[in-house]
């Protein structure tokens, strides 16, 4: 893991790109964390997270989420403005729609409000994108992106660890996301450590 200071308020954001799994093992992962009172957790939603959500994950987003899920153009939310101190914000999975606005300035809801957040106050923002193939307009979304600020962290699992399940494939995603945002896990080992 990096020398990063891990965050005590988090934004986890998520879109209707298909990764749904990758955002319920993430968000399981941080909840002993916020539970513990180490990390102030909030988490905001697409118009199409929860449909996603729904078929790829089974049941409801918000029955499966601790805490209240912020929603389209609610700007009350506590991290909707940079003095409200919000340390990082991941966006995963991340649709090549929310992407493209978060490269472009436009916040026009919550959740592309909270990612503008983060990179005009020079805030970790990662963007976990989940698409194949990348079309040019893709790639220089995440050149802009990456320009502005964010880090663009593909979900694209690694097999150095021989994972045997699809949950195996998740943690090395999510366990990447966790070491970018500084924050401690089991999830897997670093390159070159002993089993």
């Amino acid at each position: 893991m990096s020398g990063r200071v891990p965050p005590a308020k988090l934004v986890v954001g998520v879109t209707g790109a298909s990764g749904a799994p990758y955002a319920r093992r993430l968000l399981d992962v941080l909840a002993p964390h916020a539970a513990g009172g180490a990390l102030e957790l909030a988490v905001c939603a697409s118009e199409n997270a929860g449909e996603v959500w729904a078929l790829e994950c089974g049941g409801e987003l918000r029955a499966q989420v601790v805490g209240r899920v912020w929603e389209g153009r609610d700007f009350l939310a506590p991290f909707a403005s940079g003095s409200a101190g919000w340390d990082a914000m991941v966006v995963v999975p991340c649709s090549m729609c929310t992407l493209a606005k978060i490269a472009h300035g436009i916040a026009d809801s919550v959740l592309l409000r909270a990612a503008d957040v983060m990179l005009k106050e020079r805030r970790p923002l990662v963007l976990v994108p989940r698409e194949t193939p990348l079309s040019l307009v893709h790639l220089e979304n995440m050149a802009q992106a990456t320009r502005a600020g964010a880090t663009i962290l593909p979900a694209m699992p690694s097999f150095y660890g021989a994972p045997r399940t699809v949950q195996d494939l998740v943690d090395t995603v999510v366990a990447r996301t966790l070491d970018h945002l500084g924050i401690a896990h089991q999830l897997s080992r670093p390159w070159g450590a002993s089993p």
